[in-house]
Parts: C-alpha cells; sequence; structure tokens
C-alpha cells in the first residue's frame, strides 16, 4: 500500500471511530432521556405540568414480556475481559446440536487464520444461545479450557441470554404455513441474531456475522477492513459487504448501523427468516414499488456489495433444526488447504473412534489427509505405539 492511499485509509478510519463515538455518546443520551421518562409523575406530565402527548416506540412495544426489568435482557453469563474499540467484531451465535458440534473447531479455525497484529485489533464474541444453564457452563469451561490464552487476552468472549429474554415459544403464531417447530426455530434466531448485535454494537467499529460451522481464510480480518475503508474513503454508502454467498454468514456492518438492523428483526421476529428479514430490509431502503424487480436488484447491489472471492466458507451438515441436513457451499470459495501434513516418527496407531468415510486416524498420521471421527464417547483413546520408542516432552 502506498503512503497516500496508507493516509487516505487512515482519514476513514478516523471518520468511521467518530461516527462511533458520536453513536455512543447519543445512547448515553437516550439512557438520560429514558430515566427522566421513568421519573415523569403517574399524570402523564412533566415536572413544570407540560402534559406528555406522545411516546417513541421501544423495544417493549415489540417484546412486552421484557417490561419485568432490566435482567430480562443482561447477559445470564458473560465471560469478557472487557475489549472495546475493536476494529473487527465477530458474532458467533451457536445452539445445542445433537449430531455434531463444529464449534470449537470454527474458533481455532478463525483464530488461526489471525495475524498476531490482526487478534490486536478483532474481538470474537461467542453467543451460547441456551437457556439450559448447566449446557452453557460447560460449553463455557470448554472453550476456557481449550482457548485460554485468548480469553484472557480479551480476543475472546462468551455471552448467554437469559430465558427471560425470549416470549413463549411454544404459542407462537404460526406464519408462512410453517410448522410450528420451524417457526420456533427461525423465531429463535432472529431473536439470537439481534441480542448478539445489540451486545456488540458498542463494542468496535465493524461487526461480521458469523455462525459456528465455517471455516475463513488467512488474512481475512485484513481483507474485510481494508475492503470497508477503502469503500468510506472513495465515499460510497454502503449498508452491507458481503464476504459469503450463503445465508447471513459473513454479513459485515458498520456498528453504528446495526440499531435500524436489531429494529426491524424485532418487529418481525415471527414473520420470517432473519435473512429474508436483511433483504426485505435493505429493498424497502432502496427499492420502488413501481419498478420491476430487476431495477430493484441493480439498486440493491449499490448498497450490499458482495465481495469476490469468498472470504468464508459453510462446512457443517447437521443444521441446528433437527432432522434438516444443510449440504450448501459457497462455490465462489474456492479450493483451500484444510490440511497441512507434518513429518511424524514411525508408529503404529490404533483407535477407538469411528472414522468418517476415509478421513482415518492412520492416513492422517502418514500425513496423507486429516482424522474426522464421529460421535466420540467417554472412554474412547487414541493410541500411538512408536517403533522404536522415542522420547516424549510436552
Amino acid at each position: 500500500m502506498s503512503e497516500e492511499s496508507a493516509l487516505v485509509q487512515r482519514v476513514a478510519e478516523l471518520q468511521e471511530r467518530l461516527r462511533h463515538a458520536e453513536m455512543l455518546n447519543h445512547q448515553r443520551w437516550e439512557d438520560v432521556l429514558a430515566l427522566q421518562q421513568h421519573l415523569v409523575p403517574r399524570n402523564g406530565s412533566l415536572g413544570d405540568g407540560t402534559p406528555l402527548d406522545l411516546q417513541l416506540p421501544a423495544i417493549y412495544n415489540f417484546l412486552p414480556h421484557l417490561t419485568a426489568g432490566p435482567d430480562a435482557i443482561r447477559p445470564a453469563v458473560k465471560i469478557s475481559r472487557g475489549r472495546s474499540g475493536a476494529t473487527m467484531v465477530l458474532g458467533v451465535p451457536t445452539v445445542r446440536r445433537e449430531v455434531q458440534s463444529y464449534l470449537m473447531s470454527t474458533l481455532q479455525n478463525l483464530i488461526n487464520n489471525m495475524s498476531p497484529e490482526e487478534r490486536l485489533v478483532s474481538l470474537i464474541v461467542v453467543f451460547i444461545a441456551e437457556t439450559d444453564l448447566s449446557y452453557v457452563m460447560a460449553q463455557s469451561k470448554e472453550i476456557k479450557e481449550e482457548l485460554s490464552e485468548h480469553v484472557e487476552s480479551g480476543l475472546l468472549e462468551i455471552i448467554s441470554p437469559p430465558a427471560s429474554f425470549y416470549p413463549d415459544m411454544d404459542h407462537l403464531p404460526e406464519t408462512l404455513g410453517d410448522p410450528l417447530i420451524r417457526v420456533k426455530w427461525r423465531t429463535k434466531q432472529t431473536l439470537d441474531f439481534a441480542y448478539l448485535m445489540m451486545y456488540a454494537q458498542s463494542r468496535g467499529t465493524f461487526y461480521v456475522q458469523l455462525e459456528d460451522d465455517i471455516l475463513t481464510k488467512p488474512g481475512y480480518i485484513t481483507k474485510m477492513r481494508d475492503a470497508a475503508y477503502n469503500h468510506i474513503a472513495n465515499k460510497r454508502h454502503w449498508m452491507i459487504l458481503d464476504f459469503c454467498q450463503l445465508g447471513f454468514i459473513g454479513k459485515l456492518f458498520k456498528c453504528v448501523d446495526l440499531s435500524k438492523f436489531v429494529a426491524f428483526f424485532l418487529i418481525f421476529y415471527n414473520d420470517k427468516p432473519v435473512d429474508w428479514l436483511l433483504d426485505n430490509m435493505v429493498s424497502t431502503m432502496v427499492c420502488r414499488n413501481d419498478h420491476d424487480p430487476k431495477q430493484c436488484r441493480k439498486r440493491v447491489d449499490t448498497i450490499w456489495i458482495h465481495y469476490k472471492p469468498s472470504l468464508f466458507q459453510h462446512v457443517g451438515m447437521h443444521s441446528s433444526l433437527k432432522g434438516k441436513l444443510q449440504k450448501l457451499k459457497d462455490r465462489h470459495f474456492g479450493k483451500l488447504a484444510l490440511h497441512v501434513a507434518h513429518a511424524n516418527p514411525t508408529a503404529v496407531v490404533t483407535t477407538s473412534l469411528k472414522s468418517y468415510k476415509n478421513y482415518n486416524l492412520a492416513r492422517a498420521y502418514q500425513g496423507a489427509t486429516f482424522f474426522w471421527a464421529l460421535m466420540p464417547q467417554k472412554g474412547d483413546n487414541i493410541t500411538f505405539r512408536f517403533t522404536p520408542p522415542i522420547r516424549i516432552e510436552r
């Protein structure tokens, strides 16, 4: 990057950080106004006797069960070093999966593909979207044990929602002709994304929505940052930078814009899947009703900008919706080396774990592929018998 280009990008960065600071200041004013409204006498007038003729809508209009108090939205679990001012906030929602969890490999991949410098300006928020505290604590413990360095550094933090955040999920209106089980699944996903966005909004400049079963490429943080600042420097108005062609994966937003999306999602959370709502909101912003769909698509493409090649790939086979297989792949991601062979000493390797297809332990040890095991259980083992014996150091 030339000195001039670096200066232009730096100016764009400062502009966006200023907008974010102004947003945070505005949020503090909203807190003051909310407190003032709370102190208004019951007769509906201000302290000087002036009557209140109107009231701004709030989240409680769409989720009235949250009026129970601040604990209704306060995280039930929060493990955080309090990192703020990040350039990139990565939101990783995760739920309990009946067949196979991809969360730990996803987090390892996200971190391993960051440079040391990128880790200093990033924040990964793992949102365990479950209300069973025993499960949440067990999952949190696994993350803290496996990735303790990154939890301690502040790169990685964990939150979970309170049960009181959700409405009565067993009595939702059935919309779009979907059965209740699917309505519950997509409604909860929309609420989960909204909660995660609300939490992330104040933590950094840009927010990227991810999932818990993905792969990415080395240097992805810098590529996303440069793309965002280049568009800002060129004074191109945009709402979404899209780094994956599938669903909601890899969608980058300015944190100052997140409140608009959250409000839209909370109004229509029971009506459509969250990725459909995203489409609807953007088309509402730029499309005319008297123009054909092609014109609408062109207008949408001016503020929803697609980046190629894609930086994220979906790898999970089993959806969080029970019984649903998810085989979609992003064809713009390209090929990625998923396995790096090591020069291992001679050994006989055995395991009680069942391998998937030909991704077995012996071939992985030989450097031909990686080892993919299915449904590990307590008591399963992997044994390496070195021939000849060797001294092992930790």
